[in-house]
């Protein structure tokens, strides 16, 4: 049985006022971690989930947030786990 782990990187543009607010709130979302916030409003976030799908959904919900201009796909990367491997470590 294989497991799959996603790893995704962004750009978000916000609102340069809104930016550490709008930090936060992507913050708090699953899976999410915000590595800079720049005076201009740009943020580095990257994304992790098990499949796609969670991904996507963080994305959507990020580019819905009021204050948030844009959010760019930089980087995704997926591998897939072996299920067996995991549970002998």
């Amino acid at each position: 049985m294989t497991q799959e782990f996603h790893v995704s990187s962004l750009v978000v543009l916000t609102q340069p006022m809104l930016r550490h607010r709008l930090a936060e709130q992507i913050a708090a979302l699953e899976g999410a971690e915000v590595h800079a916030v720049s005076e201009e409003g740009k943020l580095v976030v990257t994304l992790e989930g098990e499949s796609q799908q969670p991904i996507m959904a963080a994305i959507d919900a990020i580019q819905a947030m009021p204050g948030v201009l844009s959010a760019a796909l930089i980087y995704h990367q997926f591998d897939e786990l072996d299920k067996q491997c995991e549970d002998m470590s």
